[in-house]
């Protein structure tokens, strides 16, 4: 691994955590003993990228083929980037540490359309060719795969091969195929290639050729190898297995969706116009149960987590729903383990799932209108009242939820401004109806510009431009003004970009160039984007915005007409001339709609059938004991472990207490918690030999046994040293002084002598940010001892008088005489404490 760990410079990035790798079940290998290394490349930040499970799920797969070592790369963040140029470092796997060219396989995840010039950053950064052209040589291959892949075209030309559709079958395939071409020794790409196409859902962008208009549309996307003229989506049939991953690695960095998720059900059979997910996931798979159950249990005692995320694109339709979250909920709820449907449809929800998910608290709750009218829900096939809608609100308010979170489209097909009147009165009305619940109660409404999206019905509509999207918007927040409705909406640039691309071909890969090279980074994220970049880009190119903003005829070619999803096209026209009535289509787990994904042999809906109620736990759940065992627990924070922050480590330790089976006791009240404090918050980038909590357990326990089991489930550079339990009604020990190495640069000179001097007459201070403003504090009387070892380190004793502590660094500093500026050339390390 880089030793960038142990560089000045690392002190200063950002979130430092992101890079350190060496988490929880991270897999580690042999490198002498692997035929194939896979790199798998999500191009945005690491807390973004591993709330993605089939990240997770693929990482699993692979790394469970002995001959194969997958790893995990991110997208730096800007000042990570501005580091790794400035010092030639290139991108590294984070197992490993190894260059990204020294990887067979580097596989990008496509989330979404924003992540392109990401993409084309991290190859860069990792001293790969961004040209597919330009890479002669058969490895790296570099791939991509995710739900953004549906329409590969403005991006086709960067990768090798291209992944459509469930790729956990496929990808065991494909490294089959890549070992076979690494032990061959291969010297062409195209041999390796033409082998690949013959794997189910693998696109070869290479084999085919995209002929244009004089005004750049696409007249056809050729292909040129006559056997291979189209790709069709790869399915796995049962999603029983593989299952999720029984040991998900367990993030130092607080994920976007930091919790233990399962996923349910695949594919959705509603039928929503607008929804890719409901059309390119087709058809319908439920996981059984048993399964779900197994997976939770395992997955909850592996990791520690304390939240459960059950994955669907609707999750209220899942066959057993009610007796599996009881199920649950039955046997985690003793354990204080919280669940949540991060999808739900209003007209699935009932008081009994909202009293199942309160149990132990009360996760978000996001309810998905979608449309403002309700004949603009019958366009986009969603027949929901607002009698439906209120009556919802109300029933998640009664059971005791404080805010509901709502989503709305604006621009969707067949709009009209009545429609957007009437999403302003639902949302008033839903203020008003949280104001009956106290103060504190609201609801969020989300807005987000409708961008037409590929094999959907509305791939053919136009998209609402920039200007008017702002003015809906602007005019949605000025109405709401003064209500319990809280407005947050979608920049109406980032939709601009992404209907750009969502329907574009191969003649945008210049513009994702020419803005990369630019400096377009991060364009998802709202801080980060530049439409000027982005505006000159394309002027740049060539290209009219406003081309691919427009409305399609039925008859015009498609750049993604070679990409099969099963759904016919002659499916899609039917399903957009049925909107413009508002006709519904009802959900094929009630009807077959011959949307033409099944072939009702291999491929079919997998429902489940409930044979038999489901088998409560054997233990029963008492309520826990009103006597608590308190314990002091001595630790230590070490090596590259130090970069965590007070709250990653807090749950670092709160989740290795969690899986080593410890009896945390939790406070009580809306959102329970483990009661562990701690003596003293350590600075990010500082070491401690000695740093000290104080824990709760429900029941006695034996300190050496307990210290074991949490050494077993921590990461290197935290280790417990000593458990002792508090006496009953002592008060917790207060860190009476402590004692702090620091380690200076080469060459740095001063005299030990005049510092102590200066020390005892007091002509030493720091500054401390307090309640009542910046104090200066005197060391004359908190230094206790400062001592020389081997010219190169400083040692001294801190007193922590009166309660006050001070930044260690900032002492440093002031002995010293550096300057701020300077202060990245020094490391710090506590080395003990006397407690009192």
């Amino acid at each position: 691994m880089p030793q960038i760990f142990e560089q000045p410079w690392f002190s200063k990035i950002k979130r430092p955590s992101r890079y350190l790798g060496g988490e929880i079940h991270s897999v580690k290998k042999d490198l002498f003993s692997v035929k194939l290394r896979f790199a798998l490349a999500f191009p945005d930040v690491y807390e973004v990228g591993m709330s993605h499970l089939g990240l997770r799920i693929l990482y699993h797969i692979l790394n469970q083929i002995p001959w194969v070592w997958a790893e995990r790369v991110f997208a730096p963040w800007p000042d990570m980037e501005q580091e790794l140029r400035k010092r030639k470092i290139p991108l590294w796997g984070l197992e490993s540490g190894s260059p990204l060219t020294d990887f067979h396989v580097v596989g990008f995840s496509l989330q979404h359309e924003l992540c392109y010039t990401n993409v084309l950053n991290m190859l860069d950064l990792g001293g790969i060719a961004i040209w597919s052209t330009e890479r002669t040589q058969p490895f790296p291959l570099v791939i991509a795969g995710g739900p953004a892949c549906f329409n590969p075209e403005p991006v086709a030309e960067f990768f090798d091969a291209i992944v459509i559709g469930d790729a956990e079958e496929v990808i065991v395939e494909l490294a089959n195929l890549v070992r076979e071409a690494v032990e061959s020794k291969i010297k062409h790409k195209g041999e390796l290639l033409s082998e690949l196409s013959k794997l189910p859902g693998l696109y070869i962008p290479s084999f085919f050729k995209a002929k244009y208009t004089k005004e750049g549309t696409v007249v056809e996307v050729e292909p040129i190898k006559p056997q291979y003229c189209q790709v069709r989506k790869a399915i796995v049939a049962d999603i029983n297995y593989p299952a999720s991953p029984p040991s998900q690695i367990v993030p130092f960095t607080e994920l976007v969706h930091d919790r233990l998720t399962i996923e349910i059900t695949r594919g959705c059979g509603r039928g929503c116009r607008f929804c890719q997910a409901g059309m390119i996931y087709r058809p319908v798979r439920e996981k059984r149960p048993q399964i779900v159950l197994k997976e939770a249990e395992q997955g909850i005692k592996k990791t520690g987590y304390e939240d459960i995320s059950l994955l669907s694109l609707s999750s209220g339709d899942y066959t057993a729903i009610e007796p599996l979250l009881k199920a649950l909920m039955d046997r985690q709820a003793k354990d204080m383990i919280a669940l949540s449907l991060p999808s739900l449809r209003i007209d699935s929800l009932s008081s009994s799932l909202v009293e199942e998910i309160k149990r132990v608290r009360k996760t978000g709750f996001t309810l998905a209108v979608e449309a403002g009218s309700e004949r603009l829900r019958r366009v986009i096939n969603k027949g929901l009242t607002h009698q439906e809608i209120l009556e919802t609100a109300k029933l998640v308010y009664e059971a005791g939820w404080r805010l509901i979170k709502l989503y709305f489209m604006i621009g969707l097909p067949y709009e009209r401004p009545n429609d957007i009147e009437e999403l302003i009165e639902i949302s008033r009305q839903l203020g008003a109806l949280a104001s009956r619940y106290g103060k504190k109660t609201g609801v969020n409404v989300s807005v987000a510009t409708f961008v037409p999206k590929s094999h959907t019905p509305f791939m053919w509509s136009k998209q609402i431009g920039l200007e008017e999207a702002s003015t809906i918007i602007q005019k949605i927040r000025n109405r709401l003004k003064g209500t319990r409705a809280r407005v947050k909406w979608n920049q109406p640039e980032l939709s601009w970009l992404e209907g750009i691309f969502s329907r574009g071909g191969r003649e945008l890969a210049p513009t994702v160039f020419s803005a990369w090279e630019m400096g377009a980074r991060f364009d998802a994220w709202g801080e980060h984007f530049a439409l000027g970049i982005w505006e000159k880009a394309l002027e740049k190119t060539g290209l009219n915005p406003h081309h691919y903003l427009r409305a399609r005829h039925l008859n015009e070619p498609l750049p993604w007409d070679h990409i099969h999803t099963g759904v016919t096209k002659e499916y899609l026209a039917r399903e957009w001339e049925k909107a413009s009535t508002g006709a519904l289509t009802p959900d094929c787990r009630s009807q077959c709609t011959k949307c033409g994904v099944c072939d009702h042999k291999e491929i079919r809906p997998l429902f489940l059938k409930l044979s038999e109620p489901f088998p409560s736990p054997n233990e029963t759940t008492e309520p826990p004991p009103s006597i608590k065992h308190k314990y002091s627990v001595i630790y230590t924070k070490l090596g590259p472990l130090r970069y965590l922050s007070h709250l990653e480590l807090s749950r670092t330790l709160i989740r290795a207490f969690r899986r080593a089976g410890l009896p945390l006791a939790y406070s009580e009240g809306f959102h329970p918690k483990p009661k562990i404090s701690f003596a003293s918050v350590l600075p990010v980038g500082m070491e401690s030999m000695e740093e000290a909590l104080y824990v709760e357990f429900i029941r006695h326990i034996d300190p050496e046994t307990a210290k074991q089991m949490l050494n077993s489930e921590l990461p290197n550079g935290i280790e417990v040293i000593h458990i002792q339990p508090l006496p009953p009604g002592r008060p917790k020990p207060k860190i009476k002084e402590s004692t702090y190495e620091i380690f200076l640069p080469p060459g740095f000179g001063f005299s030990i002598k005049s510092l102590k001097e200066s020390i005892r007459k007091g002509l030493i201070c720091v500054s401390k940010t307090t309640k009542k403003g910046e104090e200066r504090i005197n060391l004359k009387d908190r230094i206790k001892e400062v001592r020389l070892l081997n010219g190169n380190r400083v040692v001294f004793t801190l007193s922590h008088k009166d309660g006050v502590y001070l930044r260690p660094k900032d002492i440093a500093m002031a002995i010293l005489e550096m300057k701020d500026d300077e202060k990245y050339a020094i490391s710090v390390r506590k080395i003990g404490q006397v407690l009192a």
